[in-house]
């Protein structure tokens, strides 16, 4: 009967387990679906901002050509311009000197009447003539009154067409001012444009200018990855074969390492200003189940976070609140050149930072180098 109930209280423990470790699970999926919702979310945003940007330029570039396909016609129109006020130029001369000749001759009959006066008694067919004369003489007048009505109508005619090509002229200069104006705004938006990316270029390439700062503050002493800047510490020196207690052994060197990686990075100023976690990975290799190697990198990696933080370093700099331990299992196992797993080196402790807002300008950094 005592050996049932020990059977029973034994399968109650594993069944809980198995529960606890599922609700573990559960909520480690749900957290990598909402991190993926966001990265697409952001990443559409991103790519829909681009598209609007190529937009507008292909639409300043249209109105480029339509205003250059303006500027064309009304070069034309202004060549037409000038062709029909030389032709009214000439028309004007000629009428001028037709109303010259008109004088002429009309002097003329007034000397040829005062000669009628005089031989009039004497001449009675010179009357005749005189008669006649005055005849032509009055038709020559109707049709000098017709002449000078032309002109007239034609000097009011040629000084609307002066008034109108003086509107024109001011029409066309207000025209020529805004399209300054437009390009003169757009200019500007170009300019505003390359700024603006140069700008968020500097910003992606804070975390490479930071991490040579990292390495340069280290020295030869401590190794860091070049690309990431984390430190890795071998888990064969850390932790005895499937367990999750420190060795006291190492506990000195873990103190030395982590006092000077995290040392460099607070106590420089380009640095701390950007700090937002300091995380500690606990990564295992593929040996064993998924589940399993999860539950020992996780405890490992609190292992290490709970002896960092009975450190006087730690407490004096504030260091917590950065804090953070995470387990990795075999996700990121380290390869050799042809894909081959390096199981030494996949068991490992990683020390890492990240910046803030990290994500997105990473995002942004894939964006400008896909353009």
């Amino acid at each position: 009967m005592f050996y049932k109930n020990e059977r029973d209280e034994g399968t109650n423990f594993w069944l809980s387990y198995a529960d606890l470790m599922a609700g573990l699970l559960f909520v480690f999926i749900l957290l990598i679906g909402a991190i993926l919702v966001k990265s697409m979310v952001l990443k559409s945003n991103l790519h829909s901002k681009e598209s609007s940007l190529e937009n507008s330029l292909s639409l300043l570039l249209l109105r480029d050509t339509e205003v250059q396909k303006l500027q064309k016609l009304l070069a034309q129109r202004s060549a037409e311009l000038n062709t029909t006020k030389d032709k009214l130029l000439i028309s004007k001369d000629a009428l001028k000197l037709k109303t010259d000749e008109l004088v002429n001759l009309n002097n003329i009959l007034l000397s040829q009447n005062m000669k009628i006066d005089d031989f009039n008694d004497k001449v009675i067919i010179m009357q005749n003539l005189l008669d006649e004369s005055n005849a032509s003489i009055s038709e020559q007048n109707i049709k000098i009154q017709d002449y000078e009505n032309k002109v007239l109508v034609l000097s009011n005619t040629l000084n609307q067409k002066e008034n109108s090509l003086e509107l024109k002229d001011q029409e066309l200069l207000t025209l020529l001012r805004n399209i300054e104006a437009k390009e003169t705004k757009y200019d500007t938006l170009i300019a505003k444009l390359q700024a603006q990316k140069a700008k968020i270029k500097n910003l992606t390439g804070i975390k490479i200018k930071l991490i040579a700062e990292l390495k340069q503050s280290l020295g030869k002493n401590i190794k860091i990855d070049p690309q990431s800047g984390s430190l890795r510490l071998s888990s064969n020196i850390l932790f005895d074969k499937n367990s999750a207690t420190l060795k006291e052994s190492s506990k000195k060197e873990l103190k030395k390492v982590f006092i000077n990686y995290i040392g460099a990075l607070t106590s420089n100023r380009n640095i701390k200003d950007h700090l937002e976690r300091i995380i500690i990975e606990g990564h295992t290799d593929s040996d064993g189940g998924y589940l399993l190697n999860l539950n020992l990198s996780q405890q490992r990696a609190y292992a290490v976070m709970n002896y960092l933080l009975t450190l006087d370093f730690t407490k004096k700099n504030n260091i917590k609140p950065l804090l953070v331990a995470s387990g990795r299992s075999y996700l990121d196992a380290i390869k050799d050149k042809i894909g081959k797993e390096n199981k030494d080196a996949s068991r490992r402790i990683e020390i890492k930072f990240s910046l803030k807002n990290d994500d997105a300008m990473h995002e942004i950094d894939k964006i400008l180098d896909y353009e």
